[in-house]
């Protein structure tokens, strides 16, 4: 008679599983991002444990275990010798958050937007929501810093950080039901605010593309040089700008240095003229505005610069106005000349 145990029953309903005690912000997310998915959803049974007989019970593991294998649905990433990134080019090591949305991202993008998988919405938002959103609490989960070298500040205002403020405090009275009270808020926070960073990817990033791309299509026939870019309504461009300059293989000696859009969407509006970023997010621009017109302003600026309807120029040289596009075009060219 054979003495092997019976073999396991298969659950009939889901069941998620991390740990039990402190909470991260990295498995708050991977939670709520599993919930969204319709093979679980937003009512889908957790149970926090670092029992192992407990966690083999469940259907997906986050955080806890010592196994990082997609095909069990276990998503660790503590294990001696676990060096899984995102790919896509991305370098920084995952935690659960990024491990869920690495093998799920697409899914759930599709289900939240109600699109098909293939969308080339879900295609473009797939990186981008990781490289805005998920790497960060990736980075910081597993103690890498964001530079090379000592922060110039502090920040406490970070998710991870807010998130670690929802547990009790040291002299506090703490108990698991208390702590597991508090990782539903901490879930809820961090997946709240992945949604709200979806929706602005989405609704407002993405659109942006469209307009940046016209302009910049058409950016010789504002100026021979190409040096010019116009936008007749503004949107965010400076990422997208970057991007499509490499998509387009722009030579460098024809890369935009300035950048002019309106204030407002009325026919009067002053018009913006602004120098191009060295990178998107850099305060260094690939060509500031004169040095001799910086700081100075209306009239004065006017005369300096024998344009009329000057409005300013800051001290820093990144951005000036006039008041209107005439004046704002003619700036950008006598700049590309000084």
């Amino acid at each position: 008679m054979s003495s092997a145990p019976p073999p396991k029953k298969a659950r009939t309903t889901p069941l998620l599983g991390t740990h039990s005690g402190t909470f991260h912000c990295d498995e708050a997310l991977a939670v709520f991002l599993l919930r969204l998915l319709p093979a679980y959803g937003p009512a889908a049974p957790l149970v926090r444990s670092r029992d192992p007989a407990v966690l083999e019970e469940c259907t997906v593991v986050v955080d806890v275990g010592g196994v990082y294998d997609p095909q069990m649905l276990r998503f660790d990433h503590h294990q001696r010798g676990f060096e899984e990134v995102f790919g896509m080019g991305f370098k920084t090591k995952l935690s659960s958050a990024g491990l869920v949305y690495k093998h799920f991202g697409p899914e759930i993008l599709s289900t939240v937007l109600d699109l098909p998988i293939s969308s080339p919405t879900v295609t473009q938002l797939f990186p981008k929501l990781y490289a805005d959103f998920v790497e960060a609490l990736d980075g910081i989960d597993n103690g890498i810093s964001a530079q090379s070298g000592p922060s110039l500040y502090r920040s406490k205002t970070d998710l991870s950080s807010r998130v670690g403020t929802l547990n009790p405090r040291w002299n506090e009275p703490s108990s698991d039901e208390l702590l597991d009270k508090k990782f539903v808020e901490a879930s809820q926070l961090a997946g709240g605010e992945f949604l709200a960073r979806l929706d602005y990817l989405a609704k407002a990033w993405l659109p942006a593309r469209d307009i940046v791309v016209k302009a910049v299509e058409a950016r010789k026939t504002v100026h021979k040089s190409g040096k010019v870019v116009v936008f007749e309504e503004f949107s965010p461009w400076k990422e997208h700008l970057h991007i499509l300059e490499g998509e387009l293989a722009i030579p460098a000696d024809e890369l935009p240095l300035y950048v002019l859009y309106p204030e407002g969407t009325t026919p009067d509006s002053k018009w913006r003229i602004q120098a191009v970023p060295q990178v998107a997010e850099s305060f260094q621009s690939r060509k500031a505005l004169p040095e001799a017109w910086r700081g100075i302003r209306d009239g004065e600026l006017d005369k300096l610069t024998g344009i009329d309807g000057c409005v300013f120029v800051h001290a820093a040289g990144f951005i000036g106005g006039n008041k209107t596009k005439e004046g704002a075009m003619q700036m950008a060219i006598n700049a590309l000349d000084l």
